[in-house]
């Protein structure tokens, strides 16, 4: 369990590591960027609310993947069912290398994130949630998490909340290190970057 002093620590590391990141990996930025405005079309960046600390909503950011489409005529479920389809080549490209993340630097610099914490999810998730998996609001999202070193997308719900709540209790400077150095092996070795039956995650429906 971190205590004050380390909280302070991981935040501290968190925007300095943040701040060197964009700065290093501007390059690679610009061309993704240009890649997707070529592919695509604006809007470059794709935005969702999502869940952070404390259960507060924020406004998560990532390089755009998908077609757009009209939202408003569109259900959250709906949604996420068209994923598959809607997915580009280059999307899938970026999915898999992971750069598709790497705007959520933003993100970290603001507060709204740290580089380890469970995945923020959606606002629609909120009120499915038990007392014990909404725990996983204690700390901030993050861009990697115990579950995405523990399988990603190709865990079930339970197993990923559990692993996020193991994660809440207990998170250490330590623990955060190695959950970084296991990143970059999930990352090459592209595993679990979708279940077995959707683009990302099936949809969560709360617990039956």
């Amino acid at each position: 369990m971190q205590t004050k002093s380390s909280e302070l620590i991981k935040r501290t590391l968190d925007v300095a590591g943040a701040l060197v990141a964009l700065v290093v990996l501007s390059p690679v930025l610009a061309l993704v960027a240009l890649a997707v405005l070529m592919s695509m079309g604006a809007p470059i960046l794709y935005r969702q609310t999502r869940v952070g600390r404390g259960g507060e909503p924020f406004t998560l950011l990532k390089f755009r993947t998908m077609d757009d489409v009209p939202h408003e005529v569109m259900t959250f479920e709906e949604l996420v069912a068209s994923d598959e389809v809607r997915l580009t080549g280059l999307g899938r490209f970026l999915r898999a290398t992971s750069l598709d993340e790497l705007p959520q630097l933003l993100n970290v610099v603001r507060g709204e994130m740290s580089f380890v914490g469970p995945r923020p999810l959606p606002v629609e998730y909120l009120s499915l949630y038990s007392a014990e998996q909404a725990r996983r609001h204690e700390v901030r999202p993050g861009i990697t998490g115990l579950a995405q070193v523990s399988g990603r997308n190709a865990l079930s719900w339970p197993e990923r909340f559990a692993l996020d709540v193991a994660y809440v209790d207990e998170r250490s400077l330590t623990t955060d290190a190695r959950i970084l150095v296991q990143t970059i092996g999930a990352v090459f070795s592209r595993r679990g970057i979708s279940s077995d039956s959707a683009a990302t995650m099936e949809p969560f429906r709360g617990n039956e």
